[in-house]
């Protein structure tokens, strides 16, 4: 029987006005439909009767939309497809879906049905997140949490050495992981050199094998690679190995490595492009300087090495060098680890240069050449003073250049799309939810504005915000006492406001400063470093002296630091410090004995055990 008017049913495969409200709904009462189930032409009982000229229709059934002609409708034989009817300007609109639950369209600009309520087209992503790094994989697999549909987009530029790698960004590649493997080898070079006091017969000569080392380290990474790629496809999060730039609103174009270009569109997206190392613009320094980038892949010893910078990466960097038997000089501008405590640092150089680290200070290289190429090769560098018109020169196999790094947000398409930058740093400014400008565009980890670049830091702000876009949280990331650590041959770990920083914010008269050196038990048998280690906390004394920053110089001060930071964030006062009994011997017991103050002048070597 023709009818005039049937009602449209609308499963979720169709078109989701509401995705949550669709996820609620347990089937349709007249379609018998059930997520994942495809209906291609509407069961009888959707279609009513046809109506007497002048009567009303019934209200439709649960699931459906208002009522239109049947002219104006079409169903396609193929699952796959399904055509709403035309709207009011005459454009039919289509949805296409993928068949699978896991795979849902989402929602896109809204569309007119017959002066009904408004329906919108499907986006292909709920959250397309452009980095692959530890904050957008944290976030991506955090969103995934909620059923959303989330694609990694991550491509990795070749430095100009050709240093490539996989997913998983600077802290799994180039930064943290082999950072903190390569200090290890260091620091087992020490202890066979001290383990010969402790009774233990060792070769007279103890060597370093640098290859097997980055075969050993390059394969670990290489598993990390792996198990991320596996964890983004049981979370069936999408990732593409492309470089994405946005092209206009909601869209983003995502290059391959062969140049195939493919668009997409999504809801929201997440910026997570970290930073890459700078490089300084002069003659010689992409051709024949490496950088962190290149380091922990070198397939050959660096042999005699020079590091330029005083960043921690410089530092640390030159440390491991060091300690695995190299020749290594650093030339520093001006001071060491800019943004950390300057107490700290300095005593760290001092202990650097006390064990055959060479300085050159205030000077920055003009012109790199090669004088021969090889496996290391050498290599001469000519360098200027920053307060006078002295030149130097040197000769090394390997120039390592630690001079800062530079955020990934300038070939973008942040422009296309309207993201303010600091156009100097490159920096994305953020609100307190890591929003920027645009509101569908976020930002989190090192291309942030006046925020810390640490790898937790990104991991912990990728997590809290997807959680609070999908989850209904309103945890925000705190950025405050955030605990951190430089591996130096001396370790320092930190977590507050430097000494500097309190002052600055609570005034010379309001800050108290205990400290005391300390020597580890286990460097005692073998006498090196008597009281090189350093303690320090920084208390607001207006504030019932709670200690707002907390340092320390020794062995294994990342794992004393985290601790602490605990109890930093719980407000943590210098008495209840004191009224902590410590665990003897180890080194952190000294913060529950600190009691000579800064101002007093008081002396603060260790005496006995």
């Amino acid at each position: 029987m023709p009818v005039d008017e049937y009602w449209l049913c609308l499963p979720a495969f169709h078109v989701r006005p509401f995705v949550q409200t669709v996820r609620m709904m347990q089937s349709c009462p007249c379609c018998s439909w059930f997520p994942g189930v495809l209906p291609l032409v509407p069961e009888p009982s959707c279609i009513p009767a046809a109506l007497p000229a002048g009567s009303r229709a019934a209200p439709p059934p649960p699931f459906h939309t208002a009522p239109f002609s049947s002219s104006q409708a079409s169903f396609s034989t193929d699952p796959k497809l399904c055509l709403l009817p035309p709207t009011s300007d005459g454009r039919q609109e289509e949805n296409v879906q993928s068949g699978l639950a896991s795979q849902e369209n989402r929602l896109q600009n809204p569309v007119k049905m017959n002066g009904s309520k408004d329906l919108p087209e499907p986006y292909d992503y709920d959250l397309i997140i452009i980095g692959g790094g530890s904050g957008g994989l944290a976030a991506a697999k955090e969103a995934a949490k909620y059923d959303k549909k989330v694609m990694v987009l991550d491509f990795v530029t070749p430095t100009p050495l050709g240093t490539r790698w996989g997913l998983g960004g600077t802290c799994v590649n180039v930064g943290c992981i082999p950072k903190k493997l390569m200090h290890q080898a260091a620091l087992l070079g020490q202890a066979l050199r001290d383990s010969r006091n402790y009774g233990w017969n060792v070769e007279e000569t103890v060597k370093h094998d640098w290859e097997r080392m980055t075969e050993a380290v390059q394969n670990h990474i290489g598993s990390l690679n792996w198990g991320y790629r596996v964890a983004l496809r049981e979370k069936k999060v999408t990732y593409e190995n492309a470089y994405g730039e946005f092209v206009g609103p909601h869209r983003i174009k995502a290059t391959n490595n062969k140049g195939k270009e493919k668009i997409y569109s999504a809801e929201r997206f997440l910026i997570a492009t970290g930073e890459r190392p700078r490089y300084l613009g002069i003659p010689g320094d992409k051709e024949y300087c490496i950088s962190s980038d290149d380091l922990f892949s070198l397939p050959y010893c660096p042999g005699k090495t020079l590091v330029v910078g005083a960043s921690y990466v410089a530092l640390e960097c030159a440390g491991f060098l060091a300690g695995i038997g190299l020749d290594v000089t650093v030339m520093v501008r001006s001071i060491l680890l800019r943004g950390f405590d300057q107490d700290m640092a300095n005593k760290i150089g001092e202990h650097m240069q006390e064990h055959g680290i060479k300085f050159i200070r205030q000077f920055v290289p003009i012109k790199v050449e090669q004088i021969e190429a090889g496996t290391p090769g050498r290599l001469r560098v000519i360098a200027k003073s920053t307060d006078s018109d002295q030149t130097i020169e040197g000769e090394y196999n390997t120039v390592l250049l630690a001079i800062g790094r530079d955020a990934c947000t300038r070939k973008i398409g942040l422009e296309n799309v309207g993201v303010k930058i600091n156009e100097k740093t490159g920096k994305i400014p953020v609100t307190e939810e890591e929003q920027t400008n645009v509101p569908y565009i976020y930002a989190i980890g090192d291309i942030l504005e006046g925020k810390l670049e640490l790898t937790p830091v990104a991991i912990q702000a990728g997590r809290l915000l997807a959680q609070r876009l999908y989850g209904g949280s309103t945890v925000k990331c705190d950025y405050e006492n955030v605990p951190t650590t430089v591996f130096t041959p001396l370790e320092y770990g930190s977590c507050g406001l430097s000494e500097e920083k309190a002052v600055e914010k609570f005034g010379e008269e309001n800050v108290e400063v205990y400290h005391s050196y300390f020597w580890p038990l286990e460097w005692t048998i073998p006498s090196r470093d008597n009281n090189k280690c350093y303690a320090k906390v920084v208390c607001n004394i207006k504030d019932n002296e709670r200690v707002v920053g907390f340092h320390v110089l020794g062995p294994n001060a990342g794992e004393v630091t985290q601790g602490f930071a605990a109890a930093l964030k719980c407000g943590l006062t210098k008495d209840q410090l004191d009224s902590t009994i410590g665990i003897h011997p180890v080194c952190a017991e000294v913060f529950t004995t600190l009691s000579v103050t800064k101002r007093s002048g008081g002396n603060i070597l260790q005496t006995g055990c």
